[in-house]
């Protein structure tokens, strides 16, 4: 009767939850002081929500629109723009931008030059793998680089270790001793397509002339490469996220609270957080290099030496399935080099708006008046009208051409269909929280503590709950989660490491830390803040709201 009963509540466990959580949170609104108890309690309520999903995350980010001028928090006036921040507007930019990357398949041949250009021994693998993923997080969705390097990674194991199932019968090993997800990598993205070894002839070697022993201790080494290639990419594309402003969404909570907080600064843009974040990527991308093919076996003689043996045949194939696969791309079409140009001239026209340490182009525009959101979409703009098509002034003068319409680079259908929609209201409800959040500034500059917690947010690698790439990871059924935590332990101090010595050294420059800024002192002190203790709750603020989007965002 009672197991029944525990069945009926867990069927209806989220109307509980929508039910019960907001009279047990009610003494937070009578323990504190009125404003700051009421924040406080829809803080805490939309937490539980994106926490436990009962809502849909996107409904929970709508939550303050009507609880903080019902609870006398915020007018709406002031909660409805947040929703559509400039910040916002340079995210869809990105956003459509990368669909249109994705659309022409410019991605593909990307990651594919990288792993002919590193080579196929299981340490330079696992760099190509990683460098490559990076890349593509800069620009790319986290979630959607990891979906798209996965099946790649898959594929090139196959051709040098051959089936992963006998792999793990030569190491006395089944799925019910390991524990595995008996979720099939092939169920987890359309992407499959990209890249496989299917239809093309098995060209391994039996192992002739083996004993047992050999067997099975080369099976268990490249079990372990096998774990390395799945759990380098994940990390990786949170890893090459930092990078950019635009490449997950906490550098974006960021620039919308900053502007929230404090209006007049004009610090954090692209070009100044590309001069601080790409450096850190790259000292934290080698580092974790280094550990994965530490841990999973890549670091050996191998690497410098060359060795004729049963693994060289393998990476000759692994080479060769490399190349059938990036020559089948053919020549780059018209429109992906149309792409790649509107892609270099956004990263550019980004970078070189106001970098802080040269002067850029915005000077030849009124003052405030040009931001990184109207660079993203006048960029993106032309990518509806552009054509797909190389223009040919023969179709003009040949009447017997047939006339069809041109197709451009790309559709709105493809932006609607491809672009996360519900994004924009996740970030929308973070802002909105920030808003309601604000506080008096101390005596420190807001961005000595702001930015690491920001980047600190991506940089969440031990669990596969962390962050979607390691959800799609863990997913594929090759990882375990004691996988991870070992993985992800090392690389979550190598990440705090990396960012104390990156905000304490060129960061500190580069944001000009050391002083006290003018525009930290124009914050709003009025009646509605000025009973909030210190900038402290701001800065909590932003990392819990920040660690929410690193769990359920891109990026």
């Amino acid at each position: 009767m009672a197991f029944a009963f525990g069945k009926k509540l867990w069927c209806v466990r989220k109307q509980l939850i929508i039910i019960l959580t907001p009279f047990l949170l009610l003494p937070l609104i009578f323990a504190l002081p009125a404003k700051e108890g009421k924040c406080l309690y829809v803080v805490l309520l939309m937490a539980v929500f994106w926490c436990t999903e009962a809502l849909p995350l996107a409904v929970t980010a709508l939550l303050p629109i009507c609880l903080f001028p019902t609870l006398g928090v915020l007018p709406s006036k002031l909660v409805c723009p947040q929703y559509f921040l400039e910040t916002n507007f340079l995210f869809l930019s990105g956003l459509v931008m990368a669909s249109a990357i994705e659309e022409w398949n410019l991605h593909r041949r990307i990651a594919l030059r990288v792993l002919k250009i590193v080579g196929v021994k299981p340490a330079w693998l696992v760099l190509g793998m990683m460098v490559t993923s990076s890349f593509l997080s800069m620009w790319l969705s986290n979630t959607a680089t990891t979906a798209m390097m996965l099946p790649i990674a898959n594929a090139i194991l196959e051709s040098l270790f051959g089936d992963l199932q006998t792999l793990k019968e030569n190491c006395k090993l089944n799925r019910e001793e390991e524990g595995l997800s008996p979720v099939k990598l092939q169920a987890l993205t359309s992407e499959k397509e990209i890249l496989t070894v299917e239809d093309r002839p098995d060209m391994r070697q039996k192992p002739e002339g083996q004993t047992l022993e050999e067997i099975r201790t080369e099976s268990e080494y490249q079990l372990k490469v096998w774990k390395g290639f799945m759990i380098c990419i994940p990390y990786a594309a949170s890893i090459g996220g930092t990078a950019t402003l635009t490449g997950t969404a906490p550098n974006l909570i960021l620039a919308g609270q900053l502007k929230s907080y404090f209006p007049d600064c004009d610090v954090i843009n692209f070009g100044s957080w590309f001069v601080f974040g790409f450096p850190l990527m790259l000292l934290f991308l080698v580092l974790g290099w280094i550990w994965i093919s530490f841990l999973y076996g890549g670091l050996n003689t191998r690497l410098c030496v060359q060795k004729q043996d049963r693994r060289a045949e393998a990476e000759k194939q692994a080479k060769a399935i490399i190349d059938d696969d990036y020559k089948k791309l053919g020549s780059m079409k018209f429109s992906e080099g149309a792409i790649l140009f509107f892609f270099i001239l956004f990263a550019v026209l980004l970078f070189t708006r106001d970098p802080k340490f040269f002067q850029g182009w915005s000077v030849f525009f009124p003052k405030g008046y040009v931001s990184d959101a109207v660079t993203g979409v006048a960029i993106v703009s032309i990518l509806f009208f552009f054509p797909s098509q190389k223009p040919s002034l023969k179709w003009w003068i040949d009447w017997h051409s047939p006339n069809t319409e041109y197709v451009p680079l790309l559709s709105w259908k493809k932006a609607q269909d491809c672009v996360p929609w519900n994004i924009i209201l996740l970030l929308g409800g973070g802002f909105a929280m920030a808003k309601a959040c604000e506080a008096k500034h101390g005596q420190v500059n807001p961005l000595y503590f702001m930015v690491p917690a920001t980047v600190s947010c991506s940089f969440a690698f031990m669990l596969p709950v962390s962050t979607p790439p390691n959800s799609i990871a863990f997913a594929s059924g090759h990882l375990l989660v004691k996988d991870m935590v070992k993985t992800g332990f090392v690389m979550n101090i190598l990440g705090v490491l990396t960012v104390s010595l990156a905000i304490n050294t060129w960061g500190a420059h580069i944001f000009s830390l050391s002083t006290i800024p003018e525009w930290a002192h124009l914050l709003n002190t009025s009646d509605s803040v000025t009973d909030l203790h210190n900038l402290t709750q701001l800065l909590d603020s932003t990392v819990k709201t920040s660690q929410n989007f690193s769990t359920f965002s891109f990026l």
